[in-house]
């Protein structure tokens, strides 16, 4: 063979060869692109399946890239028709603007001659006075911020029978006769301003009535479950807080009473705090019956005062509130136990360190012909008074032991009329000595140990609709001095006839 041929030959051979690499190498990498593009497609869809053969990828290549970027489509256009989630309309927030007022036309028919009980509405008002007057005036509002979350804001006014006169001012005028050349005579005036204090009640410097903030706080529904946390001005759990539908008790002595139109309870009468500034924490240990149920409590002891920097209360001292309450027998028995404590002043050369602390017990029972409530408490005013006993002369301070109890009934007569009636009695200092004489150390309110007192009060109720009352009662109490001028201050009594008021609106 001529030597050209061979070369031909082996160009063609090699070419042959060449070919058959390339056509190898060609399949692995096809191969290799398809084993690629599945996985990214397995991982779009999050497909399963098991990787075909070669031979299928290298013969249907396309076709399963197809497949699978359908079945990423199909994905994606199923993640999009997916429903959104219902929206909660069974949770309506509540904005509510409420309020109510009590008061009376009054009449005394007759007015303690020692002017006793300056606690009471009528200390200070003369026998024969009669008039109309608000006792309490309230503008609330409540806002759920959320299911979580809601504020409270009350207003409150509770002016007092005995509006004294606030900064009167009497003038005097004289008449000087001027001697000289040109005579006459020149007038000087003499003005004097008598300043009195305010009179008992929200009554401004001149005597008109004012609103002032009773409660301001939020409340944290379920920090744990049947649990709320509130943090503000807050009614305490002595008796006058009541909270329907939060995990706050409604079984307190005020709201079963159910006539603080006519009186306020026991407790309330003498000083007790009804609100204060604090945090509590409000809860049912059974949340799904609400039977039982606590309050812990603590707060400045200022009630809504503002305090100075030099008062204890302003960061030195706090009280301490608790309550545990229960509802037996189908909740037509209640029965409630309160506590509480508060340091109120320090040790000095001559007193111990102040304090009082309070137990009281207070039990109902409610049914359709007749409700009957007792609320009995004793207190403790540590270094409370002072004893000053006879020859020879000695001063000890000592501790006050507070006694009192209410019982009441209240029911229906016919529809819409109903009756009720209520009796205290209050002694306060049961380890009195009627041979010392007494001087007061405690800053509790009114608290004056010498004088035992005594309260009734009756009357009936109509109420031709919902939230509108009209009620006459008498409103009666009696003092017994048991102090050493028991002889010259007599036992004597404030008589009132009331046709009173009451109306709520916005609950």
């Amino acid at each position: 063979m001529h030597l050209w041929a061979k070369s031909i030959l082996n160009l063609f051979n090699m070419k042959k060869m060449f070919t058959n690499h390339f056509s190898l190498v060609l399949m692995l990498t096809i191969t290799l692109l398809s084993f690629s593009v599945k996985a990214q497609t397995t991982s779009l869809t999050n497909d399963v399946n098991t990787v075909a053969p070669a031979t299928t990828v290298t013969t249907d290549t396309k076709a399963e890239v197809n497949t699978s970027a359908k079945a990423n489509t199909e994905a994606k256009t199923e993640v999009k028709a997916k429903k959104p989630a219902d929206a909660d309309t069974t949770w309506k927030p509540q904005r509510r603007l409420w309020g109510y007022a009590f008061g009376d036309e009054y009449y005394t028919g007759h007015a303690d001659a020692g002017n006793r009980g300056p606690e009471t509405m009528y200390n200070g008002v003369p026998t024969y006075r009669n008039a109309f007057q608000f006792r309490r005036l309230y503008l609330g509002y409540d806002y759920e911020i959320s299911k979580k979350f809601k504020a409270e804001v009350l207003l409150a006014s509770e002016p007092n029978a005995n509006t004294g006169t606030v900064g009167a001012t009497s003038t005097s005028t004289s008449t000087t006769t001027l001697t000289g050349v040109l005579g006459g005579t020149a007038t000087t005036t003499t003005k004097t301003t008598t300043t009195t204090s305010v009179s008992n009640g929200d009554n401004l410097v001149d005597n008109k009535m004012a609103f002032w903030i009773k409660n301001f706080n939020l409340r944290v529904r379920d920090v744990w479950n049947g649990t709320d946390f509130v943090i503000g001005e807050m009614s305490t759990p002595g008796f006058a807080l009541n909270e329907p539908g939060t995990n706050g008790p409604t079984s307190l002595s005020e709201s079963t009473w159910a006539y603080r139109s006519v009186e306020k309870t026991i407790t309330d009468f003498h000083k007790n705090n009804s609100y204060d500034v604090g945090a509590a924490l409000q809860g049912t240990f059974d949340p799904a019956t609400k039977n039982f149920g606590y309050v812990a409590m603590v707060g400045n002891n200022s009630t809504s005062s503002l305090l100075s920097a030099s008062n204890a209360n302003t960061g030195f001292y706090k009280i301490f509130y608790g309550d545990v309450w229960a509802k037996f027998l189908n909740q037509h028995l209640y029965v409630d136990f309160y506590a509480d404590y508060s340091k109120t002043a320090p040790a000095t050369a001559v007193i111990p360190g102040q304090e009082h602390n309070m137990f009281k017990l207070f039990v109902a029972y409610l049914s359709k012909p007749v409700n009957v409530g007792v609320e009995v408490y004793t207190q403790n005013i540590a270094s409370g008074v002072n004893s000053v006993t006879p020859a020879p002369s000695t001063t000890t301070p000592e501790d006050a032991t507070v006694h009192g109890l209410s019982v009441w009934v209240r029911g229906a007569i016919v529809k819409n009329l109903n009756y009720y009636a209520r009796y205290d009695t209050y002694n306060p200092d049961t380890k009195f000595n009627a041979a010392d004489t007494y001087t007061i150390n405690t800053n509790y309110g009114s608290y004056n140990p010498t004088t035992k007192e005594q309260f009734y009060t009756a009357g009936v109720d109509y109420n031709p609709i919902k939230n509108v009352h009209f009620m006459p009662n008498f409103w009666l109490i009696q003092y017994a001095n048991q102090g050493p001028t028991a002889a010259t201050v007599v036992n004597d009594h404030t008589l009132v006839y009331r046709f009173t008021f009451f109306y709520t609106f916005g609950k």
